[in-house]
């Protein structure tokens, strides 16, 4: 008995008729137009994301290089009281006034800047108020700095003891 080799049949999935396979690829190439869309889209937030997240990053450790000597500093300006009250105490000792304005050229190349206070309007983000004394040079101008405030890189650090007029 011969046996007779298996007879293939290839068929078609789609054996409908040729303007259903043309629509059916359409909306196919419809649907994959949408999701690469979809994923472009996608990729571009993500990518954006990540160049926001780097330049925060960076604006991050810039400032924090910029701020480290901020403990210092805060520990220095004690000093620099003292050197300005001996100046005032003593205008004719040189050597404090050249040891005062060393530490001073010192700090101010690392950022540091005097608040001016005496005869401005009373600002309280740069300003602290010790006392409120009558004044004929108006409301709520510094008549009196009783300590220098600072500010490191346009941040305050200190901020100036006044008394203001009312």
């Amino acid at each position: 008995m011969s046996k007779e080799p298996d007879k293939i049949e290839y068929v078609s999935e789609d054996s409908d008729e040729p303007d259903k396979k043309v629509k059916k690829a359409k909306d196919k190439l419809k649907f994959c137009e949408h999701d690469r869309a979809e994923y472009l889209a996608g990729w571009q937030r993500a990518k954006a994301d990540y160049i926001n997240l780097q330049r925060e990053h960076e604006q991050k450790i810039a400032d924090y290089f910029k701020f480290a000597n901020e403990g210092l500093i805060l520990e220095l300006l004690p000093i620099l009281d003292s050197f300005e009250a001996a100046i005032k105490h003593d205008n004719n000792n040189i050597g404090v006034k050249q040891l005062y304005n060393q530490l001073l050229s010192v700090l101010k190349n690392n950022g540091l800047e005097e608040i001016k206070a005496l005869g401005e309007k009373f600002n309280p983000e740069l300003h602290e108020v010790v006392e409120t004394v009558e004044s004929d040079k108006g409301e709520r101008i510094v008549i009196e700095e009783i300590q220098k405030g600072y500010k490191l890189h346009n941040k305050v650090i200190r901020a100036s003891k006044v008394k203001i007029g009312k």
